[in-house]
This record gives C-alpha cells, structure tokens and sequence, in this order.
C-alpha cells in the first residue's frame, strides 16, 4: 500500500485562497467594478501592498473570484437538489427549487455569481469576459441536464435566463414582492417544463 502525502499550504497559498473567497463574495455583493482592491484586502486581512504578490492585475482577481464564486454555487446547488431529488423531487423541480430559493434571494453573496454580474460581464476586460461566457456555459449545461426527457435542449438556454431574470427582479423588489415573484416563476418553470409534477 503506498501513501500519499499531502502537503501543508504554504502561508501565501492561504493568503491567496483568503482574498479569493472574500473577493467572491464581494464581487457577488457590489459587483465587479464595486470593490475596491484595498477593500478586499482589508477584509481578508492582508495589506493592500501584498496584492501584488498574488495577482498580476485587479482584472486577474476578478476571473479567479468568479470562477471560485461559480464553483461555492454550483456545489452548493448541487448539495441541496440531491437532498430534494432524495425526497422524491425530479431533478428539473430540485434545480427550480434550490435555484429560486428566498434564501438565494435574501444571501446576494453566496449566490449565483451569474446572477449577480451578467448586467457587468459585457464590460469587463477580455479575459474576464471569457471566464463569464464559460460560467454562463456551465449554468446552461447544468439546466439541460436536468430538464425532463423530451424537452428540446435549446430550452436550458431560456429556463436559464428566466431563473436569472427572476433572481434580479425579485432581489430588486425586495421582502415579501420578491419572494412572491420566486414563488411564481417556480411555479411557472416547472408547470411549463416538468407538467407532470403539477
């Protein structure tokens, strides 16, 4: 039997992994262009001097922090739609479901990354834009997947962009008005795609 060893992270591997995580979530909460580097840093601890060591460009940290943000999400979507297809749910409805959950409303930072940038994605840099088209890939091919068989996949593209659209109109109204508008755009998904769980 041969093991394998793993090795510590380095301190400037933990480092790293910390401004990564907090610039996720702030990207997620302000947007790209609404953090500031030396904020980020603050948050994670570091000096704002120390940024460089990590990343050769503001535009550097954002693809890597949409790229972890995505990664949080998607994990994190796929962990709650086991639990519900576990309890008899189809996979569309689970998706449906945890997607448009009043928690993805009410926890703007731990959401959809998508969600959160698409009105900014067209504005960034080249390679920012590169990894958002990528990212917008996977959600699209994570919708497919799931719809009921004999749908067109062309559909995950539409049921894509209306769980999005839903997400910002319910985040922009707020409190009751938004849940409700969840509400209703589960309730319609799944009655349009998956009629036999209606």
């Amino acid at each position: 039997m041969m093991l394998i060893m793993q090795s510590k992270p380095t301190r400037k591997q933990v480092s790293h992994d910390r401004i990564v995580d907090v610039a996720s979530r702030a990207i997620r909460r302000a947007g790209a262009n609404g953090v500031g580097v030396a904020d980020i840093m603050k948050e994670a601890g570091l000096t704002h001097g120390g940024f460089y060591a990590h990343f050769e460009s503001r535009n550097a940290l954002v693809s890597e922090a949409m790229r972890h943000a995505w990664q949080d999400t998607s994990q994190a979507l796929m962990n709650a739609m086991a639990r519900r297809v576990a309890a008899g749910e189809s996979r569309f409805a689970a998706l449906v479901n945890c997607y448009l959950h009043d928690s993805h409303l009410e926890k703007v930072e731990q959401g959809c990354v998508i969600a959160a940038l698409s009105s900014e994605m067209t504005r960034l840099d080249e390679a920012a834009r590169g990894d958002a088209k990528r990212l917008v890939a996977q959600l699209i091919a994570l919708v497919r997947s799931c719809l009921p068989p004999g749908c067109d996949p062309a559909n995950g593209a539409i049921v894509a962009s209306t769980m999005m659209g839903a997400l910002q109109l319910a985040r922009t109204l707020g409190g009751k008005q938004g849940r409700e508008l969840l509400a209703l755009a589960r309730k319609q998904l799944i009655n349009q795609f998956d009629p036999v769980l209606s």
